[in-house]
């Protein structure tokens, strides 16, 4: 066995990896900029190496026989571990020009990153923070990123995870000044009569909290927070939000909060920090965890003094 695993050609494991995972050599070949005969080479080398096949060929599919299921458990995890030990040595090769890769949400981003970035050049002034936003949950190992914020309950896979609010948030109305001239001090039956934006059921919620069973049809309905805020402070209609996203609307009276009524939603919707267990201690990374840490706790104060509902 030492013999063998010496003998082991550990360039073959993640063409094995893609092939097994796509269960397709020519995908596994275009996923890995080589050809279709490069990969058919190395599998081959690797079945040769160990003295038994790994594959079922069922036409142009391949599919893992037992052996190939039990070698590609301990394949994933041994290449995640080397991927993790890269981007540690990379990240601390950075010297002086350490740059910090995230990719966050667009509504976070949007609503509560950018307008607190000053304070992380304040703060941080020899680290630059490269920000990628997108809705989908990327891979940080493959696309190179150091951390993610996540929208969900996990867990994810090989990622270490941290919830950014210890206890749920509650949601809150809020509409423009001018609706907030109409609408404050109404009961909340007078809501029903407003445009409505978001979900159906989060609404249901609301007004259900009010003391009301009522049915609701939003007017639109958005995939990304900070779109549906826009679209609130321009007067198109009221939403529920998590009054920390809009606390900076709320403070330039941008929105208004519109009622004391709060509701609970938080299935699929806690928001998290990700990021691969060997940077956990990386300093840029602990950097950027504290300074979130300290900002989140400057808006619930800055909410707090707001005092809430307007009058």
């Amino acid at each position: 066995m030492l013999t063998t695993m010496a003998r082991l050609p550990l360039n073959t494991l993640p063409v094995f990896r893609a092939a097994a995972e796509l269960q397709n050599l020519r995908a596994a070949a275009d996923a890995l900029h080589l050809t279709h005969s490069a990969v058919s080479q190395q599998i081959r080398v690797l079945e040769e190496q160990l003295g038994f096949v790994l594959f079922e060929r069922r036409g142009r599919r391949v599919v893992l026989n037992p052996a190939g299921e039990a070698l590609l458990r301990s394949v994933q995890g041994a290449l995640a571990q080397l991927d993790e030990g890269v981007q540690a040595a990379a990240a601390a090769a950075c010297g002086l020009e350490q740059r910090l890769r995230i990719t966050v949400l667009p509504s976070f981003a949007q609503r509560w990153l950018l307008p607190r970035m000053h304070r992380w050049r304040q703060r941080h002034p020899d680290l630059a923070l490269e920000v990628d936003v997108s809705q989908q949950a990327l891979d940080l190992q493959r696309e190179g990123f150091h951390a993610g914020l996540r929208q969900g309950v996990g867990p994810w896979p090989g990622l270490v995870s941290e919830r950014l609010f210890d206890a749920p948030m509650p949601l809150v109305v809020v509409g423009c000044a001018i609706d907030a001239r109409r609408l404050l001090g109404q009961p909340p039956a007078a809501l029903l009569r407003e445009p409505l934006l978001g979900e159906r059921e989060v609404w249901r919620r609301w007004f259900e909290a009010a003391g009301l069973r009522a049915q609701v049809t939003p007017v639109a309905q958005f995939n990304d927070m900070g779109l549906m805020l826009q679209a609130a402070e321009q007067g198109i209609g009221l939403t529920l939000v998590r009054e920390l996203l809009a606390a900076d609307a709320i403070r330039d009276g941008r929105l208004i909060r519109l009622s004391p009524i709060e509701v609970e939603y938080e299935t699929g919707h806690t928001y998290h920090l990700v990021y691969p267990p060997a940077l956990r201690d990386w300093p840029p990374l602990a950097a950027l965890r504290a300074w979130i840490s300290d900002e989140l706790e400057l808006s619930r104060r800055s909410l707090k003094a707001d005092g809430g509902v307007a009058s």
